[in-house]
C-alpha cells in the first residue's frame, strides 16, 4: 500500500510537472511572436522615414543649388552690392530704359565727365587776390564713349570728348583775371582693339608719350603732381619794382610730359608681365614712343613709365621723360619721381625734376585721405640759366558716394632768373573739387 500511494504521488506530480512546462513553453512562444512582429512594425516605420528624409534631403539640396545660381546671377550683374532676389516670382525682369541711348543700337553708349572748380588765393608780392579757376591739372570736361563687339577677339571703339571750362587755371593771370570759355575738342579717336594683337587708335588723343611723366599713385594728383604750374600756370613773376614780367609760371615749370593731346595714328602692344608698349605718328611730322609697366607684390603696388619724343621744335631735339611710382599698400606711405629733359641744339638743354612722398589713409568711412608734400625744380625753360624751384603740400579728401574729391594745397613758386633780374615768390593757396558723373 505505501509503495503504491508514493508512486502514485510520483505519477501526479510529473504529470503536474509537464502541465506546467507546456504552458509555459506556449506563452513563450507567444511573447516571442509579438515581439517579433513589433519588430517588424518598427522596422518599417524607420524605413519609411529614412526614404521620407532622404527625399527632404535631396529637396533641400535643389532649393540651395537654385539659391546659389541665383546668387551667382546677382554678383554677375553687380558685383559690388548682390541685386535681391524677387519677392514673388523668380521671373527675370525687363531692364530699366536707358537715360542714355545710342541712335544706332548696334553700339553701346556710355556719357561720362566731370567738373573741377577751384579757388586760388595768390600773394605775389604786390598784394593778395582771389582767383577763380577751372582746375587744368584735370579741365571739366564731358565725354561720350561708343563700342561695338565685332567679335570674342576684336572691339571697335569710338570717343568724343570736349572740354569746356570757363577761365582755365592755365591762362587767368593778373591782368587778365577772367580769360572766360575755353573750348578744346580733346578726343576724336576710332579705335580697334584686340587681345592677341593689341589696339590701334586713329585720331586725335592721347599720344603714346602722353603721361609718361605722370606716374603716380599717391592719389593727390588732382592737385599735386610733377607738372607742378597747371593749377595756376597763368599766372606772371612781378619784378621788385612791381612791374610784371613777360614769363609766366608755365613758362618755368614743366614736366616735358610727351606730346599732349594730338592727332595721331597709335598702337598698343598687349600687356605682358605688366609691360606695354605704344608708339605714334602725330600731327606735324612728329612721333614718339612710351613704355609702361604697373604692379603688385610683396605688399606693395608700383607704376612706371618712359617717353621718348621727337616734338620738332625750332632750335630743339629730342624729348625725353620718365616717371616712377611706388605705394606700401598696408601704411599707404608712397614716393613718386618724375623727370623729363628737353635737348636744345644752341643752348643748354632744359630739365625738370620731381619728388613727393604721400600717405594714403583710411580716416574716414566716406573715403580715402590722402596727404603729400612735393620739391620740384626746373632749368633752362622759360630762358638759359633760368632756375625754377617750388614747394608744395596738399589734401585731398574723397567722398565715394557721390564720387567727389575736396582738395586743399599750399604753393610756393621761387624763379632765379639767368640775367639775374629779381623777381618775387608766388604764393598760392587753393581750395578745390572735383565731381565726377
Amino acid at each position: 500500500m505505501r509503495t503504491s500511494l508514493i508512486t502514485c504521488l510520483v505519477t501526479a506530480l510529473v504529470s503536474c510537472s509537464n502541465t506546467t512546462t507546456v504552458h509555459a513553453a506556449e506563452i513563450d512562444t507567444q511573447l516571442l511572436r509579438q515581439l517579433q512582429e513589433t519588430i517588424q512594425q518598427q522596422q518599417q516605420l524607420l524605413q519609411q522615414q529614412s526614404v521620407q528624409i532622404q527625399n527632404q534631403a535631396e529637396q533641400l539640396q535643389k532649393l540651395q543649388q537654385q539659391v546659389s545660381s541665383l546668387l551667382h546671377k546677382a554678383d554677375t550683374r553687380q558685383p559690388s552690392t548682390p541685386a535681391p532676389l524677387p519677392k514673388t516670382e523668380p521671373t527675370k525682369q525687363p531692364p530699366a530704359p536707358a537715360i542714355v541711348a545710342s541712335g544706332n543700337d548696334k553700339i553701346k553708349l556710355a556719357l561720362s565727365g566731370q567738373i573741377n572748380r577751384a579757388i586760388n588765393v595768390v600773394s605775389d608780392g604786390a598784394g593778395t587776390t582771389l582767383y577763380h579757376v577751372d582746375n587744368n591739372v584735370s579741365n571739366s570736361r564731358f565725354r561720350l564713349v561708343g563700342s561695338a563687339e565685332i567679335s570674342n577677339d576684336l572691339t571697335l571703339g569710338t570717343r568724343l570728348e570736349m572740354a569746356f571750362t570757363a577761365d582755365e587755371s592755365s591762362k587767368v593771370s593778373q591782368d587778365n583775371q577772367a580769360p572766360g570759355t575755353y573750348l578744346n575738342s580733346r578726343w576724336a579717336d576710332i579705335s580697334l582693339a584686340s587681345k592677341r594683337y593689341g589696339k590701334l587708335s586713329l585720331g586725335k588723343g592721347y599720344t603714346a608719350s602722353y603721361f609718361t611723366a605722370g606716374s603716380d599713385l599717391s592719389k593727390t594728383d588732382i592737385v599735386l603732381y610733377s607738372s607742378v604750374a597747371d593749377i595756376a600756370g597763368g599766372l606772371k613773376l612781378r619784378k621788385k619794382d612791381g612791374q610784371l614780367t613777360s614769363t609766366s609760371l608755365a613758362d618755368v615749370f614743366t614736366d616735358y610730359d610727351g606730346l599732349n593731346v594730338k592727332s595721331r595714328l597709335r598702337y598698343d602692344s598687349p600687356t605682358l608681365y605688366g609691360f606695354h608698349l605704344a608708339g605714334s605718328f602725330v600731327s606735324g611730322q612728329r612721333s614718339d614712343l612710351g613704355v609702361y609697366w604697373g604692379g603688385e607684390g610683396y605688399g606693395f603696388e608700383g607704376a612706371a613709365s618712359f617717353g621718348l619724343a621727337n616734338p620738332r621744335l625750332e632750335n630743339s631735339g629730342l624729348q625725353y621723360d620718365g616717371s616712377f611710382s611706388l605705394l606700401h599698400t598696408a601704411s599707404g606711405l608712397n614716393l613718386t619721381l618724375s623727370s623729363g629733359m628737353l635737348e636744345k641744339k644752341a643752348a643748354q638743354n632744359a630739365f625738370s625734376y620731381y619728388a613727393k612722398l604721400g600717405w594714403l589713409a583710411n580716416l574716414t568711412s566716406h573715403g580715402s585721405t590722402a596727404f603729400g608734400i612735393d620739391l620740384s625744380r626746373s632749368e633752362n625753360s622759360s630762358a638759359p640759366g633760368d632756375k625754377g624751384t617750388s614747394v608744395g603740400a596738399a589734401i585731398v579728401q574723397e567722398f565715394k558716394k557721390t564720387a567727389t574729391e575736396l582738395y586743399l594745397q599750399y604753393r610756393v613758386y621761387s624763379l632765379q632768373m639767368g640775367d639775374r633780374t629779381p623777381v618775387y615768390d608766388i604764393n598760392v593757396g587753393t581750395l578745390g573739387i572735383r565731381v565726377k558723373f
